[in-house]
């Protein structure tokens, strides 16, 4: 790539966010990398690095907006334009609805709806002046519907794939491609192989999401061109109900 160029993924675990950034490192892209404490990204730059690419980690919270702010302005002065911003934070919890405090649900819709709002508006700032860019939004079963016990995390799901359609609408007509992707399944992670180990076990017949997989749509998603946008995918390994 002759123009340096850098995607920002804000939370960027250890599964579907450290895989995204791998993908587009090996396309020449600077991976730049955030959550909550910058010290946990640590592996994730240097398997980047070790593959050849460039990344940097940084600690921001993404539910404040000064920070969102000054890390979009940072990485603009100091690194490469921003051609492509993915919000991938989850804040799936399951509470009771009586279980369900005024602190959990508030919680829930800052990491999961709120701060995408931020991440969107902060990239729809620097992508506009250049008609071009990438934003995408990581989405869940419970963008679609509400499950038993997921009020919370439906109620910020629901949100974040509304924020997406208006912007999808508003910056689509002016080069910017905003896409939602609903992740309809267990994914391949620690978390998964701890708490939900039969679920898990589907992994040997691929019924389980490899973020690798993921990371793959993500990226032919950035590729397509603008005559033949997606706006809404959704990813299910072949033996998910639905």
């Amino acid at each position: 790539m002759s123009e340096k160029k850098s995607i920002l993924v804000v939370g960027a675990g250890d599964a579907t966010g450290g895989a995204i950034a791998r993908r587009f490192a090996r396309e020449g892209y600077i991976a730049c990398v955030t959550r909550r404490h910058a010290d946990k990204l640590a592996p994730l730059v240097e398997s980047i690095e070790a593959e050849g690419g460039a990344a940097h980690a940084f600690g921001s919270d993404a539910r404040k907006e000064d920070q969102v702010a000054a890390l979009f302005a940072q990485i603009e002065t100091d690194i490469a334009p921003i051609e492509v911003v993915v919000f991938n934070i989850g804040a799936n919890v399951r509470f009771p609805i009586t279980e369900t405090t005024a602190q959990v649900y508030f919680k829930v819709w800052e990491m999961g709806c709120f701060a995408g709002f931020l991440t969107g508006r902060e990239a729809a700032k620097v992508m506009l002046p250049r008609a071009r860019g990438s934003i995408f939004f990581t989405g869940a079963t419970a963008s679609l519907r509400g499950s038993n016990g997921f009020a919370a995390f439906a109620g910020a799901k629901h949100g974040l794939r509304a924020l997406a359609q208006s912007m999808a609408r508003e910056l689509g007509p002016k080069g910017i491609h905003v896409a939602q992707i609903i992740v309809d399944g267990a994914i391949d992670t620690e978390f998964i192989r701890e708490k939900f180990p039969q679920r898990y076990a589907l992994k040997e017949r691929e019924g389980i999401v490899n973020p690798e997989a993921i990371a793959e749509s993500y990226w032919q998603l950035h590729r397509q061109p603008r005559n033949a946008w997606t706006h809404e995918l959704d990813l299910r390994p072949w033996i998910e109900p639905w």
